[in-house]
């Protein structure tokens, strides 16, 4: 089960870590081959499935995606707990947004799949 206390501590450090566009502490909570969904992935990554996985590909995928918002700025709402999973649900660019975190035994993400309202 995931504690409250665990994620909070992950909201405020993933929070953190995109508003201050930094891709090295943004890319420390996912494990090496985590696998990430996310509509933009097609459009930004090219990508037709919407799915990139592992670090080397999230990562030129998210680094082009500061790059395009360099005033990207995330505003946390609320946090939502799961069995093995987080919700955060916060305020982007674009509007509202949730991503659903799936962790392993570690508490480094897996699988995180990203919804835009």
């Amino acid at each position: 089960m995931i504690s409250r206390e665990f994620a909070e501590k992950f909201a405020r450090h993933w929070i953190a870590a995109w508003n201050g566009h930094d891709l090295e502490m943004i890319l420390s909570h996912y494990a090496d081959d985590f696998e990430m969904f996310s509509p933009y992935i097609a459009r930004i990554a090219g990508e037709p499935s919407g799915k990139l996985r592992g670090k080397a590909a999230v990562a030129a995928y998210w680094s082009a995606a500061l790059e395009r918002m360099p005033d990207l700025r995330f505003e946390l709402v609320d946090i939502l707990l799961g069995v093995e999973s987080v919700t955060l649900y916060y305020r982007g660019a674009r509007g509202m947004a949730a991503e659903v975190f799936f962790f392993d035994s570690r508490g480094m993400v897996i699988r995180a799949y990203a919804h835009y309202a």
